[in-house]
């Protein structure tokens, strides 16, 4: 099974990827990571990246689709794989589709887990996370036993300064404009999957399988 997942900060979209890797047994792909993976080990990949980031600019699209099929060639990588933050644009879903066209390994499916903004800003202005552990708590659906203290360790929690009301709703603005493109795109071949992520983990995890019936192995 080879997907691609999309949803606006808030959507939980991280979360049903790692369910979804441990339910299918494929890796759950960040190209994020990728990109860094390269750039600190001075691959060839990476420092063709490098000379752009160093100046300021995106890493091209076709480089970045390099990166994701060498990541593809991975053995854990055989049975499928959950692309998740790639592709953000249509140009990167067009040279996307042409590499896995021309590696007999086309998309399965496109999820997109939706949220209304009032959510995505509830979830995330009251998302608070453990600097040492890497714990994340939210304040009204999932706190810490003691106020803003990390379970694990007593660590006191932290916010990220992104995640200020003002920011997130310039932040899904912004996701929104981008987007609209690359969800016609992918509805246009059929592969575009809606998945009502307004709901607890449980139930939206169980609506994520339901959406992908007929394409498991």
């Amino acid at each position: 099974m080879q997907l691609v997942l999309l949803g606006p900060p808030g959507a939980g979209k991280g979360t049903q990827a790692q369910r979804l890797s441990d339910r299918y047994g494929i890796p759950q792909i960040s190209t994020g990571d990728i990109l860094r993976e390269h750039v600190q080990e001075g691959t060839m990949l990476g420092i063709k990246a490098r000379a752009y980031m160093d100046r300021g600019e995106y890493v091209p699209d076709d480089v970045m689709v390099e990166m994701v099929m060498d990541r593809l060639d991975n053995p854990d990588a055989d049975g499928g794989f959950i692309l998740d933050g790639f592709p953000r644009t249509v140009p990167q879903a067009h040279a996307l589709e042409r590499a896995l066209e021309r590696a007999a390994r086309p998309l399965s499916a496109v999820v997109k887990f939706d949220i209304s903004d009032d959510m995505a800003v509830r979830r995330l202005s009251n998302r608070w996370g453990c600097p040492l552990c890497k714990r994340t708590y939210n304040l009204e659906f999932k706190p810490p036993a003691q106020d803003k203290v990390c379970d694990a360790d007593g660590t006191g929690l932290e916010r990220r300064a992104d995640d200020e009301e003002l920011t997130v709703r310039r932040r899904l603005a912004v996701y929104s404009e981008q987007m609209a493109p690359l969800e016609r795109f992918y509805e246009e071949r059929g592969l575009f999957r809606d998945v009502d992520a307004q709901a607890l983990e449980e139930l939206v995890a169980t609506r994520t399988i339901e959406a992908l019936k007929g394409l498991e192995p």
